[in-house]
């Protein structure tokens, strides 16, 4: 049966050597397209940039990078996908208690947020397990895609927020 299958997920680094298949992930899996230099700043992103594997194979990325507007220290998700086939096996709540890890051993960030767009519930339902919620919509977000507008989608965090998976602030 499928679901008695496990299978090995790890995230590794993105390097010069493996980029093109993040760039592949990403063309696959978003309906936006990334420049060159969105790439060649992942390779300097360190942990904020991640490919996921699925018993070694390359079937997701999370890519963050620091916001620090209106003086708050936030991170923003930028991208956090995975191939359909793969979905539903843990991989993507492995990223984000990644992207959880980071904001937690720092202890700095106020924030995580990303965007989704509106029509996106299954991923709308996943960021919200993981105490993630609608704060604004950005109309006309997207270029060149129906719908154009997007979710913003936040996690508020406080030094003494519990970071893990599932849980909230509340």
């Amino acid at each position: 049966m499928p679901s008695e299958v496990s299978g090995r997920i790890d995230l590794g680094d993105v390097t010069p050597h493996n980029i093109k298949l993040l760039r592949k992930v990403n063309t696959v899996v978003f309906p936006v397209s990334y420049h060159d230099q969105f790439y060649l700043n992942l390779l300097v992103s360190g942990e904020k940039a991640k490919l996921a594997y699925y018993n070694d194979i390359v079937v997701g990325a999370v890519c963050c990078r620091e916001d620090t507007t209106q003086g708050a220290r936030k991170l923003y998700i930028m991208t956090l996908g995975c191939l359909a086939p793969y979905r539903r096996l843990g991989i993507g709540s492995k990223m984000v208690e990644h992207v959880l890890n980071i904001v937690q051993k720092d202890g700095n960030f106020t924030s995580i947020f990303l965007h989704v767009q509106i029509n996106n519930e299954s991923a709308i339902e996943f960021y919200k397990k993981f105490g993630f919620s609608i704060v604004e919509t950005k109309q006309q977000y997207y270029k060149r895609i129906e719908p154009a507008d997007a979710y913003v989608l936040e996690k508020f965090l406080t030094p003494d927020t519990k970071l893990q998976n599932g849980d909230s602030s509340h």
